[in-house]
């Protein structure tokens, strides 16, 4: 920008935009107002209005309610015509964001802005017909004074009376009929006329029983009744009605009773608001409301509330509920773009209504990629299951996107059962689980629901929840198992297995616990509390029996693993609790180590060359490759306990023995050590010191326990040799 030249003021250019948008706004709605001012004068009126409607767009926090003032004051200047409200809707959905909305090309806040505006116009449309009722309120009370002065004071004035009723009568901006106590019409002005296409004959000379409609509510005729034989002196109804081409009209109508002088009642008043366009203008909002925006299937909220009917009813019905998530749909989305994933998810929508065309049955979309199909009546448990082979059965055949065949797959979850037993979020939430059982299945398929399933499913939920507060409530706890040399039975060291004393379900061993951790990622801090704790006890140990030979085996997990501050924090645990690295073995699953690459065995090596002992557990489990071991940073090969279970009884399997034999033999070779671990008989541990393996654990030496009972060691068989 030159020197010199002065800054754009956005203020000036938003009210720019602001002017325009008034000139646009009047120039749709002026034709049809009935107001004294200049089309100028008009569109400078509007000014303020849009100066609102641009600040509740933009206002935070966000409140639509301030456009009801905008919607009241078009009635105030006599905009009160249906299609004065239909023209500013019109208006503000097409420019109010594209003039006065954000800077920018953010398709995420233009989308909310979008929302943003269709709230207002639901305020403006609600604002509107407030004032317009209080209007027609205040019109209604002018009109039936007027009327009762007319027809009950003519003695005192009443050609004054009549000049005036006639002329409210005429110019009322609402439908007036008047009807004899029989019902037949006697007058009604021409805004009545019109509101029922404009055929006199189609409304004069009509009786009002002739125009009833399914429609009505059941006490509609019996106040009418009531009103005639003079025991009501008005009533008001929501009241639609046929109009002479079939169409429907829908009216706010307030009937009164009009007596004589003597107050016998004489003739009925009805006063009509026409409401059909503020009825399709809700029902509209309401389908929005209710239904899905890409899909046009029923949404979450419209499908709980068919969901809430269907399990509410008794005698002796049932639903059936499938619950669909698709399989792998996140693929598409991250290959293909959400553009293909959104047409993709359209097929399926349209699928999954071919399916459910049944009596009782609907479909849903609920979010994402996730759809359910409802059906009622008697026999859920087999409609359900024909349901689901159906909804399967369409998928299977490809979707074709941009020259591609998609095949498409999906989990089913089914919950069937009596109606009236359950609560909507509890069958969602049991089909949820079922639907994931499916998944881990295989996917492509349907289970149906079982409560033992779903209680275990809760529970997991449940420990995964409570699993953050648990380590800082200090809920963990480590008992020992007692590594032992084979050749004279002495005590080697320990190995820590942690545990969970939960206050409702007890003690949890690690399988219940380290997979949720796992998956949450509380296993980095978990596994530092356990290494800080054992490396703490084994130095204890050391110093009470003056021993440094003993040492403590402690597991690391693979997301320890990748874990970059493994180094580090194993070399601080060693160095605040004095204990000599040589002192600490750290045991590494096999599995975790197929295909690891130098990156990934880094660590391992790092802490290797400190002193660390690197023990390879559950070897033989993982199918990796033998010559594998050559570049593993490992000293000792942890033996898995299914290769030596043969050798509880006597004679041992002479299978178990060779492979055993091999191993030994190939990691002894390697200048491995070799530790079994599950040895539970005496048989079992002479065949093993004979094999040549250098230390066992089991049950037969001592059960994980306290770290003061260490050196207590019963040597009973656990499993008998009978």
């Amino acid at each position: 920008m030159p020197a010199g030249t002065p800054t754009p003021d956005p203020d000036c250019a938003l009210e720019d935009r602001i002017g325009r948008f008034a000139t646009i706004w009047g120039r749709a709605i002026f034709p049809v107002t009935a107001t004294s001012l200049t089309r100028p004068e008009f569109e400078r009126h509007l000014v303020p209005l849009t100066r609102t409607l641009v600040d509740a767009l933009h206002a935070r926090p966000f409140d639509a309610a301030v456009a009801q003032r905008v919607g009241a004051d078009l009635v105030a200047v006599h905009c009160t015509d249906p299609e004065a409200l239909a023209g500013t809707l019109g208006v503000v959905e097409s420019y109010l964001v594209l003039y006065c909305g954000p800077d920018g090309s953010d398709a995420e806040g233009t989308e909310e802005y979008r929302s943003r505006c269709a709230r207002l116009q639901h305020g403006i449309a609600a604002g509107f017909a407030r004032a317009l009722r209080e209007r027609t309120l205040g019109e209604q009370e002018a009109i039936a004074r007027s009327a009762q002065t007319a027809r009950t004071d003519a003695q005192q004035a009443l050609h004054a009376s009549e000049a005036r009723f006639r002329a409210v009568f005429e110019g009322a901006a609402i439908g007036i009929g008047i009807a004899d106590l029989d019902g037949n019409v006697l007058e009604v002005n021409d805004t009545l006329l019109q509101m029922f296409g404009g055929l006199d004959g189609h409304v004069r000379s009509r009786n009002v029983s002739e125009w009833g409609h399914p429609d009505d509510t059941p006490h509609v005729w019996q106040m009418y009744a009531e009103l005639v034989r003079g025991e009501r002196e008005h009533y008001r109804v929501e009241k639609p009605y046929y109009r002479h081409d079939g169409t429907v009209l829908w009216t706010n109508l307030t009937v009164s009773l009009l007596r004589d002088a003597e107050g016998r009642p004489q003739y009925q008043l009805a006063l009509m608001e026409d409401t059909t366009e503020r009825r399709l203008l809700n029902l509209r909002l309401r389908y929005e409301a209710t239904h899905d925006a890409l899909t046009g299937l029923p949404n979450r909220t419209l499908f709980f509330e068919r969901l809430e009917k269907a399990l509410g009813g008794a005698g002796g019905k049932h639903f059936g509920l499938c619950y669909l998530d698709l399989d792998g749909f996140k693929a598409v989305n991250d290959s293909l773009g959400h553009s293909a994933g959104d047409r993709l998810l359209v097929e399926v929508a349209d699928r999954l209504q071919s399916c459910a065309t049944g009596p009782g049955e609907v479909v849903a979309r609920l979010g994402g990629d996730e759809f359910v199909a409802l059906t009622t009546g008697s026999d859920t448990d087999e409609k359900a299951t024909e349901l689901a082979v159906r909804i399967l059965s369409a998928l299977s055949t490809p979707i074709r996107l941009d020259g591609r065949e998609l095949s498409v797959r999906g989990s089913i979850g089914i919950v069937e059962g009596p109606a009236g037993e359950r609560t909507p979020a509890e069958v969602l939430r049991s089909a949820d689980i079922t639907m994931y059982r499916a998944k881990a299945a295989g996917g492509n398929r349907f289970e149906f629901a079982d409560a033992e399933a779903d209680a275990r499913a809760i529970t997991r939920h449940g420990l995964t929840n409570a699993l953050p507060a648990a380590l800082e409530r200090g809920e963990f706890f480590i008992e020992y198992q007692p590594l032992v040399h084979l050749h004279d039975g002495s005590v080697h060291g320990a190995e820590a297995l942690v545990r969970w004393s939960h206050p409702q379900y007890g003690v949890l061993g690690p399988d219940r616990f380290i997979p949720l951790a796992e998956r949450t990622g509380l296993i980095v801090p978990l596994g530092r509390w356990v290494l800080e704790e054992a490396v703490r006890q084994a130095r204890n140990w050391q110093r009470q029996h003056g021993c440094s030979a003993l040492r403590v085996n402690v597991n690391l997990s693979p997301t320890q693993l990748h874990h970059p501050g493994l180094v580090a924090d194993t070399v601080a645990v060693l160095e605040n609790s004095g204990l000599a690295p040589g002192a600490l073995c750290l045991e590494v699953t096999e599995s975790a180590l197929i295909g690891a690459d130098d990156e990934l065995l880094e660590p391992l090596r790092r802490l290797a060359a400190l002193g660390v002992d690197i023990a390879l557990d559950d070897f033989g489990t993982g199918y990796s490759n033998l010559a594998n071991l050559r570049r593993l940073p490992v000293s000792v090969l942890k033996l898995d306990r299914s290769f030596t279970q043969g050798m509880q009884q006597q004679p041992a399997d002479p299978v178990d023995v060779k492979i055993v034999e091999g191993i030994v033999a190939l990691a002894h070779s390697l200048e491995l050590a070799v530790t079994v671990e599950g040895v539970e008989t005496g048989a079992q541990a002479a065949q093993l010191r004979e094999l040549g393996c250098d230390t066992a654990q089991g049950w037969y030496y001592a059960r994980p326990g306290a770290p003061d009972r260490i050196h207590t060691l019963s040597l009973s068989d656990a499993v008998p040799t009978s």
